[in-house]
């Protein structure tokens, strides 16, 4: 097992893609620090435990959508060597269905506050580089990528308009800091209410072209399928597993555990994925 011993700040860990991803970390020797609005999600859960024992692990309790949590997080992290930012589309209350809005939540701005918040807290480190951040995202955001969606699931990802306005507005911010393109009309804009006004003069945003060291991840439809990435490796076979490409790929699903096992991949190679946009599939 080739070790990876970074110091990982993970939000929105607390189950799903951001979890897998950090206990894979953690059996690779890494020490990862939760943001979580509630640490009592882990207390029975023996596997974290053993490592919060260990000071493997740290709890902070706080909430993305504050900055004054974020920056707690960031100070009680220390060096952060990588985050991981996995905040999701449905994490919070129970969302509801429009004929004329499809899927309505009940924090249309979740995302795109959370990443804000987290950029505008991030600490400049005198004697380390910026941290390597992972982002998940999602296919099928913008008109260019729903085109290129399997003709099956389409009609499901139309009702998802709510949701992604804000994974969008997510996207936006980092395009923006990164100094990535943006084709306002092929992507489209957040509006104020996914994003904020005037939100490119917040306080402590990184400036354009600034934020030199990230990558987002646009997982398939996900499931909670198997890891078949790990099944193979097992078996000792060179079989396909998942696919990554910074082209539209037109693939139906991938499990969250395989996602996971990208993200931790993704950062063992991070020069063949720094500054990327990729999605991956079956």
């Amino acid at each position: 097992m080739a070790s990876l011993k970074l110091n990982v700040l993970a939000v929105g860990a607390s189950r799903n893609i951001g979890y897998f991803s950090a206990v894979r970390l953690l059996d690779k020797g890494a020490t990862v620090t939760f943001l979580l609005r509630s640490p009592a999600v882990f207390d029975d859960d023996a596997l974290i435990q053993g490592y919060i024992k260990s000071g493997h692990v740290r709890l902070v309790k706080g909430d993305a959508t504050k900055e004054e949590d974020t920056r707690r997080a960031w100070n009680e992290a220390g060096v952060v060597d990588a985050l991981i930012f996995s905040v999701g589309k449905y994490l919070r209350g129970t969302p509801s269905f429009s004929i004329l809005k499809g899927i309505v939540i009940d924090q249309p701005n979740l995302c795109a506050q959370s990443i804000l918040n987290v950029l505008c807290t991030m600490p400049t480190y005198a004697d380390a580089p910026q941290p390597r951040i992972i982002v998940i995202s999602s296919i099928g955001l913008t008109r260019t990528a729903h085109d290129a969606l399997p003709h099956l699931i389409k009609p499901m990802y139309s009702m998802l308009n709510g949701p992604h306005r804000d994974k969008i507005g997510m996207e936006r911010v980092l395009a923006h800091c990164a100094g990535w393109t943006w084709n306002s009309k092929a992507d489209g804009e957040p509006g104020a209410d996914i994003v904020g006004e005037g939100w490119r003069e917040r306080p402590g945003l990184p400036a354009p072209g600034t934020l030199k060291r990230v990558l987002v991840i646009r997982p398939a439809l996900l499931t909670d399928g198997k890891c078949v990435a790990d099944k193979v490796a097992a078996s000792g076979k060179e079989k396909k597993t998942y696919r990554v490409s910074e082209e539209e790929l037109g693939g139906y699903t991938i499990s969250r555990k395989d996602t996971a096992h990208f993200v931790v991949d993704a950062l063992a190679r991070w020069d063949e994925f720094e500054n990327k946009r990729v999605n991956v599939a079956y």
